[in-house]
């Protein structure tokens, strides 16, 4: 079959078919086509340009700023860790330590100089006045030094807070933690020496009996600075990084708490609340608040001084081992004996460990400083043992708390069953006695303590003494 056109007729082919109405539609479809189009063309451009913007961004250096001013203590190594860690992290191209210090503890600042010396990005001191003793551990571990006019870096030798020198052991460390920071930096060992040893003599540069102290100039002229700034913008123009952006992260609220319970005055309340709740514990029955107040208070101490790298395992397992002593002595071995004793010993070893430090970079600043602190603490509990014992009983609000009233035996009022009439009296050990354990006195059954410590069952006993409530038995022949 075949379709034929008809000349002159008004049918075309295509488009015309529908008298136009195909025309139309065909025009409306391709002008959404064409505004589909264009806002495809815009959004691709859009992102273009926003993928330019964040690449360029990417790209852009990235400087993170440490600040170790004042003195250097034990909560300064994890801030500084932790910076270090973070501009890891985020792929930083150098770390600035901004430095302006006297100097502090020598532990502290070793443990600075080692995480500069392991830290991935490049790591630069800019020394903001000054940079001594223990700052110029810290600054030689960097592997640029940059400093303001006018500046000074030098004076190591390890002193005490009055001024006066530490045995030779302490200067010999402290001598040999320069030389080998200096060398593996690549500045002259015998200068980094001179810094700490007095004896040390380095022709034109030092006579002996004297330490090195640069300035600027001098620590330019001796290799010991790379370079005089006035800021830290200008210490990234030398090292090619002047459009670095700059984050500077300060100590947050946890590494602030920290640094203020290791304060001497806050570490030695934390240790009196925790000796006179456990003297409270003891001379009351069960558990209660004084007991959960030491172990907090305790807790704390030793967690602060444990996250400062001061007290280590075998100081908290030492204090650990004292208190149990102390229990053992209290409710186990009647009196006070050998576990008492070395219980308290255990105990004042524990905290004086923890206050005096790291060994072996205690100096005998830090061991005066331990003993004022755990002196301070005894004698505020002493005081606080009185009060709460003989003065605080009289008051009106302990009254609220405690029954005033005395409940007297002839009364009829007795708490235990009274066993003073069974002292004489003999019966037979039912279980071994080591030391406590059950016996058979008047044909029943208590419970009762050896005088003297091991009982086999079976064995015939007197009873020698009550304390209380506490049964006291010795093991007789026949």
């Amino acid at each position: 079959m075949r379709i034929g056109i008809l000349p002159n007729s008004n049918i075309h082919c295509g488009t015309d078919l529908t008298n136009g109405n195909f025309n139309h539609k065909s025009s409306k479809t391709q002008k959404m086509v064409d505004f589909t189009m264009k806002k495809i063309g815009l959004l691709i451009i859009t992102l273009a340009i926003a993928n330019v913007l964040v690449v360029s961004e990417s790209n852009q250096p990235v400087v993170y700023v440490v600040d170790i001013s004042g003195t250097i203590n034990p909560g300064l190594p994890q801030y500084v860790s932790r910076v270090i860690e973070q501009a890891e992290n985020d792929g930083a191209d150098a770390i600035v330590l901004r430095i302006n210090t006297f100097g502090g503890r020598v532990d502290a600042a070793t443990e600075i100089k080692d995480a500069v010396m392991n830290a991935g990005p490049q790591t630069v001191a800019f020394i903001d006045k000054r940079a001594i003793s223990a700052g110029a551990l810290i600054s030689i571990a960097c592997e640029k030094i940059f400093m303001v006019s006018g500046g000074t870096i030098g004076a190591v030798t390890p002193v005490t807070q009055e001024g006066q020198e530490v045995p030779e052991k302490f200067v010999s460390y402290m001598r040999s933690e320069m030389r080998a920071t200096a060398e593996g930096r690549g500045r002259d060992p015998r200068i980094a020496e001179a810094m700490v040893d007095e004896d040390i003599e380095i022709p034109g540069v030092i006579e002996a009996g004297k330490l090195i102290t640069f300035t600027t100039d001098e620590a330019i002229t001796y290799g010991y600075c790379d370079g005089e700034v006035t800021g830290i913008r200008d210490v990234l123009q030398n090292i090619g990084l002047e459009d670095a952006e700059i984050r500077e992260p300060g100590t947050n609220w946890a590494e602030q708490l920290v640094r203020l319970i290791n304060h001497p005055v806050i570490s030695s309340l934390l240790i009196t609340v925790g000796m006179l709740g456990f003297i409270m514990e003891l001379r009351s029955p069960g558990w209660g608040l004084p007991g959960t107040l030491a172990l907090v208070a305790l807790g704390v101490f030793f967690g602060t001084q444990y996250i400062l790298a001061l007290a280590d395992v075998i100081d908290i397992v030492l204090f650990i081992v004292g208190v149990g002593l102390i229990l053992v002595e209290a409710f186990v071995i009647p009196g006070f004996g050998v576990a008492g004793v070395l219980g308290i010993l255990c105990m004042t070893a524990g905290l004086f460990m923890a206050l005096a430090g790291s060994w072996p970079f205690v100096t005998t600043d830090d061991i005066t400083r331990a003993i004022f602190t755990l002196a301070g603490s005894v004698a505020l509990t002493i005081v606080g043992t009185i009060v709460f014992s003989a003065i605080l009983p009289k008051t009106k609000t302990f009254g609220t708390f405690v029954l005033s009233e005395e409940q007297k035996r002839d009364l009829g009022y007795s708490s235990h069953k009274p066993y003073q009439d069974l002292i004489g009296k003999k019966g037979v050990a039912l279980t071994t006695l080591r030391p406590s354990g059950t016996a058979i006195i008047d044909d029943e059954r208590v419970d009762v303590v050896s005088e003297g410590g091991y009982i086999e069952a079976k064995k015939p006993i007197k009873v020698v003494g009550v304390e209380g409530i506490r049964i006291i038995v010795r093991e007789v022949e026949g």
